[in-house]
């Protein structure tokens, strides 16, 4: 699943998936573990769950996913690559 995510990253694809018995649609920017040690997927979420917006997911939480044929654009306002809500980055845009 961490080579689909990054390789969704690097090629700005949106990536759907099931987290909490929903199925979300997102624009993921950065692959990473946070500061509890959790591989966590931070991303733009277009639709399902909690509507749309950044979010956090936890990688052990996700089912199924896979990367759309839908492209975007770069990263959404607020994005940075210097993400404090993660110790170690593994990819990111």
């Amino acid at each position: 699943m961490i080579h689909l995510i990054c390789d969704a990253i690097a090629l700005r694809r949106v990536i759907a998936f099931y987290y909490d018995a929903s199925l979300r649609r997102v624009e993921p920017h950065q692959l990473g573990y946070d500061h509890d040690g959790d591989l966590t997927l931070s991303a733009w979420q277009l639709s399902g769950g909690s509507g749309v917006g950044w979010r956090d997911f936890h990688l052990a939480s996700i089912s199924a996913p896979t990367i759309t044929a839908e492209h975007f654009a770069g990263p959404r306002a607020g994005y940075s690559l210097q993400n404090k809500k993660m110790r170690r980055i593994l990819c990111g845009l």
